[in-house]
């Protein structure tokens, strides 16, 4: 038997001085990169998915249609950030990754992000279903103990916060 996938792989990333406003606050906007850039890491470290290759080897790949984002707490210049991804919905031809910021002790959290994605044909840029294999896959890294409702970021955002000041309070 197979060694099962990590489902909620993390990493640390520094906050560079280039990616902060003038306050030494992370923009806004790069948030997005930090997150996209952790989930490529670790897609191509724990599932061994080269996106850009897949898309060239099956002709199809993902496209963002939609991100939820809250800004929680500002992440600073220099400082040390946690990066938790995970998968909490697929279908046939669509999936959402939850990606969490936090400190880097990983007792508070930063940013919350949502991102919707559509598989879709290179060549057509029309949406496709998924292969088989990536069925199978996507169905092992499915984490199924968060209940994906697509109106529900507030919530969702709501419970991890409150799990984090239950889970500081216990240590």
């Amino acid at each position: 038997m197979s060694t099962p996938l990590l489902q909620t792989p993390e990493t640390t990333h520094r906050i560079h001085f280039q990616d902060c406003d003038m306050l030494g606050h992370l923009n806004n906007a790069r948030y997005l990169d930090y997150f996209l850039n952790a989930r490529e890491e670790h897609t191509t470290q724990h599932y061994a998915l080269n996106l850009g290759e897949m898309a060239k080897v099956e002709g199809a790949g993902w496209v963002i249609t939609k991100h939820h984002l809250a800004y929680l707490r500002p992440a600073n210049h220099g400082e040390i950030v946690r990066i938790r991804t995970q998968l909490i919905h697929y279908d046939n031809s669509n999936l959402v990754v939850e990606m969490l910021m936090l400190s880097e002790d990983g007792s508070r959290l930063k940013a919350v992000l949502w991102s919707e994605m559509a598989f879709v044909r290179v060549a057509t840029a029309t949406r496709t279903d998924h292969s088989a294999a990536l069925m199978e896959m996507l169905d092992q890294l499915d984490v199924e103990d968060v209940n994906y409702d697509p109106d529900g970021f507030d919530e969702r955002v709501k419970h991890l916060r409150k799990q984090l000041k239950r889970d500081r309070k216990e240590e």
